[in-house]
């Protein structure tokens, strides 16, 4: 039994990183729930409650960078609200279309929610890209973020 809990959990982690980068896999609370799953296997003797409470914090900032990244973008350059909910309706519409819809359909959102406010294509444009920088700058973040999570859970499981 602890030998199948194990590859699931480590199969977990690995979906859970995969899941970082397509916004429709759980990501980060994924891994955390491989990691917690290994923990408990090995009695939380290798890794403990101190690191996992670690790997939850990391998970909840993960969360948080997800939700916040496209929109900061667009609040750089003064989206209007309707821009803001279009990038939003975008990345739900997204997800239907694999990896090239989840990048490019929160642009396509962004700017038909500034062109319907401001009637103007090049700004409409300019917060498009603004937010899809944003989207970017957020991936590699959750990136990092997960990647940080599996060396700490690394170091705490074979040290």
């Amino acid at each position: 039994m602890d030998i199948a809990v194990l590859s699931i959990s480590w199969i977990a982690i690995a979906v859970g990183l995969a899941g970082t980068i397509v916004p429709i896999l759980p990501g980060t609370p994924l891994m955390l729930a491989g990691m917690v799953m290994i923990a408990w296997v090995g009695a939380f003797k290798e890794v403990g409650w101190g690191t996992l409470s670690l790997l939850l914090a990391l998970t909840i900032v993960s969360i948080v960078v997800d939700v916040v990244a496209s929109m900061m973008g667009a609040k750089r350059v003064n989206a209007s609200p309707l821009a803001l909910v279009g990038a939003a309706i975008g990345t739900i519409v997204g997800l239907f279309f694999g990896l090239v819809g989840v990048f490019i359909c929160p642009f396509i959102g962004a700017v038909a929610g500034e062109f319907i406010t401001k009637q103007d294509l090049l700004r409409a444009g300019t917060v498009g890209a603004a937010t899809w920088m944003g989207l970017i700058v957020g991936a590699a973040a959750k990136l990092a973020l997960a990647c940080m999570m599996v060396g700490v859970f690394l170091f705490f499981y074979f040290f």
